[in-house]
């Protein structure tokens, strides 16, 4: 096991490396850069000057080439941990990142709890009661959750929650507490904002969920294992909970490798929509753009994370499922 886990820690490093290289070189195929975006937002107040905008790009170094301008970023993030400067911004990547990703990790794993604490009970008890009234039921409501985007989802509770209940929609607070120290009644006001974005984005997933549980879950609890253990008298619930659930996991587990992305990456048209503080806008907004370096370190870091996950979801399915085994 040790010899696997070293291996992928030596993969990862070529992996991301690659990731890193394209990832800045799609940044770049648009035609321009930031500052002939720049130039294109400022054109009714006249645009940038040539010479302004030569001073600028020789500042930020953008008549260098790609590998000059490549390297560097890379050897900052390496040897300094500096993700260079945000063009648009004028501030430290590093900076603007760390702002937000606290907010987008909070919001992701809250995500994530909500999915599994929907999807694994309603997958099993559909599985468990196949073909009754609630098996239906949850199937309905399974494939109105995954035909549904979420945006639109997010519209329609944004227009019930301030039509009908009076509640300020967007962002994760009212307005008033916005910029203000954080007390109890800034923190009940989050707490009445913040199960939307969760509930938005935990849909699709747990309708997902829900079908796979279903179906990994048939597919065990009629197995000749569960048959014998059931003929030596062991209870329902325990024979459900110790055999034919604990192997159905596993897709459960495996979500990690995507999780982790996601919780820096998001639902970005959701968050969007909903005026979310996280990282997925200030991702999408330095794309549109061409803000190099806050992009591509977004990215690289949605790169990282994926790796990660994929190899922590690898070492908790060999850990549940004794039938798998990195040698």
């Amino acid at each position: 096991m040790l010899g696997f886990v070293y291996r992928r820690l030596l993969y990862m490093i070529p992996t991301v490396v690659l990731v890193s290289v394209v990832t800045f070189l799609i940044i770049q195929l648009p035609p321009g850069d930031y500052l002939d975006t720049l130039a294109a937002e400022l054109s009714d107040s006249g645009g940038l000057d040539e010479g302004t905008k030569e001073a600028l790009r020789v500042r930020y170094g953008l008549g260098e080439p790609f590998f000059v301008q490549y390297w560097k970023w890379i050897s900052g993030i390496v040897f300094h941990g500096d993700f260079g400067m945000s063009f648009e911004k004028n501030l430290p990547v590093g900076d603007l990142i760390w702002d937000r990703l606290g907010w987008t990790f909070a919001i992701s794993l809250l995500t994530l709890l909500f999915i599994w604490a929907v999807a694994l009970p309603i997958g099993i008890y559909s599985a468990v009661k196949k073909y009754s009234f609630g098996d239906y039921a949850a199937t309905f409501f399974g494939f109105i959750g995954l035909a549904v985007p979420n945006f639109l989802l997010a519209l329609v509770m944004m227009y019930v929650a301030f039509k009908y209940f009076g509640q300020s929609v967007g962002g994760l607070v009212s307005p008033e507490f916005i910029g203000e120290p954080w007390t109890t009644e800034k923190f009940v006001d989050l707490l009445k904002h913040i199960w939307m974005p969760i509930f938005v984005v935990g849909t699709s997933g747990a309708a997902a969920l829900i079908r796979i549980m279903r179906a990994n879950l048939l597919d065990e609890i009629y197995r000749p294992y569960v048959v014998t253990a059931r003929a030596k008298g062991m209870s329902e619930f325990q024979l459900l909970m110790r055999y034919p659930v604990r192997v159905a996991l596993n897709p459960f587990i495996s979500t990690i490798g995507w999780i982790l992305p996601t919780l820096v990456s998001g639902e970005i048209i959701v968050a969007v929509v909903m005026n979310l503080p996280t990282t997925g806008p200030m991702l999408l907004r330095a794309l549109l753009v061409q803000d190099m370096y806050l992009a591509g370190s977004l990215i690289l870091i949605v790169s990282l994370l994926t790796v990660l996950g994929t190899l922590i979801s690898d070492l908790l399915l060999a850990w549940i499922d004794p039938r798998i085994r990195y040698q």
